[in-house]
Order: C-alpha cells, then sequence, then structure tokens
C-alpha cells in the first residue's frame, strides 16, 4: 500500500528532481502546502503573505523505499539549516519542512531529524520545521517536471544538475534504472 508525504526543499523544480529518480516514488507533485490561502498561484506564493512553502508531494511504496530512506535522501540533498533560503532562493516559501500525514511521519521525521543533527553531516543547527499536514495545492502545469522538460536552462544547469550528482554519488544504489 502507498504512503503519500510532503515535502519542502526550497524550489520545487530541485526537490522534484531528485526524488523523481528514486525507486519507489510513483509520484511527484511541485505545489504548495502549509499555508492559510485557499488555491494559491505562484504569484501568491512569492509575495510570501500566503503562509505556503514550495514543495513536492510525493507517493512511494515503502516495501520499496522506506521513509526513512525517503528522509536520508531530503537531509542530504538541501541545506536545512538555512532560514527561509536555499541558495539564491530566499523567502518563507523556500523553507525548508516537512508535513507529516500521519503520527509514524511525525515520530520518524523527529528521530530523523535528531540523528542528522548529531551526524556532524551539518555544521549549523537545523531548522527543518516538523508540522502536521493540512494543506497541499499542485502548482501549475509548468512547474510539474520542469527539470525533465528544461534540464538546459541556467537555473537547472546551475542549482538542479549539482543535487542530481551528489544523489547519484551518494544514492547510486537507490535510484531508478
Amino acid at each position: 500500500m502507498s504512503e503519500v508525504v510532503t515535502l519542502g526543499a526550497g524550489c520545487f523544480w530541485c526537490v522534484e528532481a531528485v526524488f523523481k529518480k528514486l525507486r519507489g516514488i510513483d509520484k511527484v507533485v511541485s505545489g504548495y502546502a502549509g499555508g492559510h490561502f485557499e488555491h494559491p498561484t505562484y504569484q501568491d506564493v512569492c509575495t510570501g503573505t500566503t503562509g505556503h512553502a514550495e514543495v513536492i508531494q510525493l507517493t512511494f511504496e515503502p516495501d520499496v523505499i522506506t521513509f526513512e530512506d525517503i528522509l536520508c535522501v531530503f537531509w542530504k540533498t538541501h541545506d536545512p539549516t538555512t532560514l527561509n533560503r536555499q541558495g539564491h532562493d530566499i523567502g518563507t516559501a523556500y523553507r525548508s519542512a516537512i508535513f507529516y500525514h500521519n503520527d509514524t511521519q511525525k515520530n520518524l521525521a523527529i528521530i530523523s531529524r535528531k540523528i542528522t543533527e548529531t551526524s556532524g553531516l551539518w555544521a549549523n543547527p537545523i531548522v527543518t520545521e516538523i508540522t502536521k499536514f493540512t494543506n497541499f495545492y499542485p502548482a501549475e502545469s509548468y512547474h510539474q517536471n520542469y527539470y525533465a522538460l528544461n534540464f538546459q536552462q541556467p537555473y537547472c544547469l546551475a542549482v538542479i544538475e549539482p543535487k542530481i550528482k551528489k544523489l547519484k554519488n551518494e544514492f547510486a544504489d537507490k535510484l531508478k534504472p
């Protein structure tokens, strides 16, 4: 039986590109979560006033890839120590967040964050929020599958490509053929 989790790790183009490459991930949708404004658009979220984060909502097969494995990829493919920022993307929409869908995900996320904090992976404290999932709105169609359709764009080459390279180096055993 598949599960769903919603993750924010900066620009959703980057996060989507990373997680689409993993075995056991059935579906990845870029969108907006955690805000107080219904049916936001990209322009709405960019104002920083809706409370939404750019996120991906992914459906996965836990017998192929565990939630813990997903979290391991999450921690290693973005910087969870920068508040409301990933690289040059700045604002609350780019915050690091785990929107858990059940108590098991919540508990595993808390444990995973503690393990990552003490691992030495990051020199600075982790600021990732772990929040109960309340809403998700898919982003506009031009944001879906962005990297695959626009991999030659300068942003993709400069920001997403290094994340993909890191993913291939560190998680080769978890990649789709």
